[in-house]
């Protein structure tokens, strides 16, 4: 029977037709120490539902690097602040099961790769057994907090965010004891505060970062996209782009902090007076968040990029909601009337050898 070399083995037996799903963490912790006993590779993706290419994504790549896969599906309210959009996230569970049943499918006849096995959709109740979890800055409660990663740039806008996401990834990862967990690279900090955690405290883990999965005209795969509706998406792109123009002008050595992103305020600018120079029932306004340009190690920011160290080129805009919706309008889900909050990076590293090449082939 194929496999592939050093990075799964095959798991003992036919492969089942399809995943389990549990909302007990007693039931998924034996099947995990079954598995365990086999010596049977786990990988987990965690999500919290909504999925969409990118999550898949995570899977498929999970599939080729372990016997098993665990998806979490959980809405974890401690990442919200109380003023966020925790009460409107999108609860998809039954399509989400569906998405992941034909994912699945395509795994069956393959005994090269692994398979889904097990999808975990547990309560509040159950991953917060003590006090009622807290979205207050000075809440009371179990978390795990990393600093100062957690209060840079997506944190010093969302405050509880990354305690919030290092406090349930640390309960995942206590729950299910993955041999590695599966990021997006879009999360970039995420990445960061996760895998400082990973460290830190000793996690028997490793951490894989999956490149960001985009749409055809550049907007990264999220959650909140179905929010934006026809007239919001296409604006939307203006964050892509000006991280774009960023990259084009590093490609043209440059390398200042200010000529970087003096770039990408020129495209989002532009784009801002294109907007409001149109009627209320015509455009679509929003606002930067930030821009940063960081160190790859520490996330600082950077006045000038190295070639060789390269730099992690991030941002956010606040899509703001639809002044006068038309009717018949293709509003996505809200109906225009939320504030949609989208974020993006590049990493500027990735293309230093683009940069090395394009100036060989002018010598």
């Amino acid at each position: 029977m194929a496999t592939l070399p050093n990075i799964i083995r095959c798991v003992s037996g036919p492969k089942p037709r399809s995943f389990q799903v549990f909302n007990s963490i007693p039931s998924l912790r034996r099947i995990r120490h079954n598995a365990m006993l086999k010596g049977e590779s786990v990988g987990l993706v965690p999500t919290m539902g909504a999925l969409h290419q990118g999550h898949l994504a995570l899977i498929r790549q999970a599939v080729q690097e372990n016997e098993h896969v665990y998806v979490s599906i959980y809405v974890n309210p401690t990442q919200f602040g109380v003023n966020e959009d925790f009460d409107s996230y999108p609860n998809t569970l039954d399509s989400d099961l569906e998405k992941l049943r034909s994912l699945a499918a395509r795994f069956w006849g393959d005994d090269s790769i692994g398979q889904i096995t097990a999808v975990f959709t547990p309560s509040t109740r159950d991953m917060y057994p003590g006090l009622k979890p807290s979205s207050e800055i000075d809440g009371l409660g179990s978390f795990v907090t990393i600093t100062p990663l957690s209060s840079m740039l997506e944190g010093a806008s969302r405050p509880v965010f990354f305690r919030g996401v290092a406090t349930v990834c640390m309960k995942l990862f206590n729950i299910v004891q993955p041999d590695k967990v599966y990021l997006g690279q879009k999360d970039v900090q995420q990445t960061y505060v996760i895998r400082r955690m990973v460290d830190d405290f000793h996690l028997n883990t490793r951490v894989r970062v999956v490149p960001t999965v985009r749409d055809i005209d550049g907007l990264a795969k999220s959650s909140r996209n179905v929010y934006l509706g026809k007239r919001r998406r296409k604006v939307a792109t203006v964050l892509i782009r000006a991280l774009r123009a960023v990259r084009t002008a590093f490609l043209d050595a440059h390398t200042k902090r200010d000529v970087l992103l003096g770039a990408a305020y020129k495209v989002i600018e532009d784009e801002l007076q294109r907007q409001e120079a149109l009627r209320p029932r015509s455009r679509c306004l929003f606002e930067v968040d930030y821009l940063s340009l960081a160190d790859p190690l520490s996330l600082t920011e950077v006045d000038n990029v190295e070639p060789k160290h390269g730099a992690i080129l991030s941002g956010a805009i606040k899509m703001l909601p639809i002044e006068e919706p038309q009717e018949g309008e293709d509003l996505g889900a809200g109906g225009g009337n939320l504030t949609v909050r989208l974020i993006d990076n590049l990493r500027l590293e990735q293309i230093t050898s683009m940069l090395r090449r394009t100036q060989s082939d002018t010598l």
